[in-house]
């Protein structure tokens, strides 16, 4: 067809395109605020169901002077079970974990839902893409000629089979996706929706498009050529690549000897040219993440922050737990690791005042030991040896009416059954996924809002690059431990034993072993705390954050007050996940880098 008819020809339409679409889980038409994965909810509960009548039947069966006959019936259907059913569902579960799959089988589903519409977008986009630049020439004649418009109609019908396949509805990831879909439905036909609908548009206050619509699909061309240049439409496999496997600025070396099971500490020497200012930071990290948040990139480094005001710097890496791990409790993580390798510090640097850094689950966890530790160094005639304690959205408090915590507090008593995660990951420790999982719960439509707040910063090259190794940390969690995740849940979680004061440690000294710590001896003791806390932080709720208030000192050298009535706690207009941001990231370090020194 001559380039005169094409133009004058009829454009396909988004619209009669996203129509072969039809309304899918991906259209969130229900408006759900976060991810409702009911697929997988429904097979939760029958799973528990079965486990939970596994478990009456043994419990019948092993007393034969109350249930007689009925007992020997229950063994006997309790083994049929075990070969035909639970036995299976654990199998299943275990080796899903072992390969780094999801155990959700649904949820698995939903994960190759994911990795093949980002496939198609790719391929799609690299179909108008011509030297490095969208075709437009080339989307002309697709979107008017009969030929090229039934090739857009049958591409669009995978698109379709993917989203009804779909197991999930609300704000997940595949709406965030689908978005990036109609972005390019636009770009190809140079027509916006009927409903005036264009995604990823600048808009005004007013809510009016705040350029042209030919500025908009320029805009957006650079989005979707940057996008395929980087291979970067599913955010997994795209931090996969950039980063080859590896994040983390700053280097760092092992410590001989400290090595306790799979955990590990890490010393980060001081880069050439600084000089040691005689201060030792000791950095706590949570269980479930790669303690590389500490040190994502530069520009985007607690470790690069502070080694530039001449603080050496020892790391807590928890590793990945392994089988081994998986009965080792919160008296580990929370005191036997924490004693040996502070002993190894205080060796190695025998002059140097040792501060603490920790963030959310590391500061929860380190505090009772720093507790636990002034309880046995005052026993013996001892000063406390550390003084200065900075946390990072770390939570103390967990209750149904202050601290922020009734939404996944009730969660949990819904949803959480110890014997099944037990059974299911005893032997292989509590997946990433699993993990994962809950943490979207409790972040509404954070699913949705990462993957396209990646798409909508695209446009900028150098965005893409910048956002790679955050997306690598978010994307490849680490294993939690099964009793210790048990013990968290039940005694720091549903409890709240550690700011009631019930929370027990371990100790050499007897009169100490095993009974609950002295939260309070902290002030009694000299030690110093610093709350560095969110108000937009679901996960740490700012109510939650109350250990500087609760426990601190009260006296002179204090870090400025920005609330009145807290003590020692800076509370900004932050998120969980605050240290990505070089703005927030740059704040908190002057902050903490006073309260040090003060």
């Amino acid at each position: 067809m001559k380039k005169e008819k094409v133009d004058q020809a009829q454009r396909i339409t988004p619209d009669k395109l996203l129509a072969v679409i039809g309304i899918s889980p991906a259209d969130n038409l229900q408006d759900f605020s976060t991810v409702i994965p009911w697929k997988s909810k429904i097979a939760g509960l029958q799973v528990r169901g079965l486990f939970g009548y596994q478990k009456l039947l043994d419990t019948i069966s092993k007393d034969i002077s109350v249930f007689g006959p009925w007992a020997l019936a229950a063994a006997w259907q309790s083994s049929i079970m075990d070969t035909f059913i639970t036995g299976p569902i654990k199998a299943q579960a275990r080796m899903a974990v072992g390969s780094g799959r999801n155990p959700d089988l649904l949820a698995d589903m939903n994960g190759w839902i994911y990795k093949g519409y980002t496939r198609l977008l790719y391929t799609l986009t690299g179909f108008f893409i011509k030297d490095g630049k969208f075709d437009r020439e080339k989307a002309l004649r697709i979107s008017t000629t009969p030929r090229g418009k039934d090739f857009l109609v049958n591409y669009v019908e995978e698109f379709a089979q993917l989203e009804h396949a779909y197991g999930n509805v609300g704000l997940s990831r595949l709406r965030a996706m689908k978005e990036l879909l109609k972005c390019l439905l636009v770009l190809i036909t140079e027509t916006p929706f009927a409903s005036g609908e264009l995604p990823f548009a600048k808009l005004s206050p007013d809510g009016s498009l705040a350029t042209s619509f030919d500025d908009y699909l320029a805009e957006n061309r650079i989005r979707l050529e940057n996008l395929f240049r980087e291979n970067a439409f599913d955010i997994k496999e795209y931090s996969e690549r950039a980063t080859r496997g590896k994040i983390g600025y700053s280097d760092y070396e092992y410590v001989e000897g400290a090595l306790l099971h799979r955990v590990k500490l890490r010393y980060y020497p001081l880069p050439k040219g600084i000089k040691p200012n005689g201060k030792i930071i000791y950095m706590c990290t949570p269980l479930i993440n790669k303690p590389e948040l500490f040190d994502l990139a530069k520009g985007k480094s607690v470790v690069e922050g502070m080694h530039r005001e001449g603080y050496q710097i020892y790391l807590v890496d928890h590793g990945d737990p392994g089988w081994e791990e998986t009965e080792l409790g919160l008296d580990f993580y929370g005191k036997t690791l924490h004693d040996h390798f502070l002993n190894i510090i205080k060796e190695r640097h025998p002059r140097a005042e040792i501060y603490v850094m920790a963030y959310c689950m590391g500061g929860t966890l380190v505090l009772p030991y720093l507790a636990r530790r002034a309880e046995e160094l005052l026993a013996v005639g001892k000063q406390m040896d550390i003084k200065k304690v900075a946390m990072m959205e770390a939570t103390v408090k967990f209750d149904d009416k202050e601290s922020g915590h009734k939404p996944i507090r009730s969660l949990i008593r819904a949803n959480y059954d110890p014997l099944l995660m037990g059974e299911l990951f005893g032997a292989v420790n509590i997946p990433p996924q699993v993990i994962e999982a809950g943490m979207n719960e409790i972040q509404p439509g954070v699913q949705y809002t990462v993957v396209l707040g990646f798409y909508g910063r695209a446009e900028m090259w150098d965005a893409i690059e910048d956002s790679a190794p955050f997306l690598f940390w978010l994307t490849h969690g680490t294993k939690f431990p099964v009793k210790a995740h048990c013990q968290w849940i039940q005694n720091v979680f549903i409890e709240n034993q550690i700011y009631e004061g019930k929370y027990s440690l371990p100790s050499a000294i007897q009169a100490l072993d095993n009974k609950p710590v002295d939260m309070g001896i902290l002030k009694k003791a000299g030690v110093v705390l610093f709350d560095y806390r969110g108000k937009r932080d679901p996960i740490a709720p700012a109510g939650s954050c109350v250990a500087a208030e609760t426990w601190g000192q009260v006296g002179s050298g204090n870090v400025e007050v920005l609330s009145p009535c807290l003590n020692r706690t800076i509370e900004k207009n932050i998120g969980h996940i605050f240290v990505v941001s070089r703005k927030h990231l740059a704040e908190y370090l002057e902050m903490v880098n006073v309260f040090y020194r003060s």
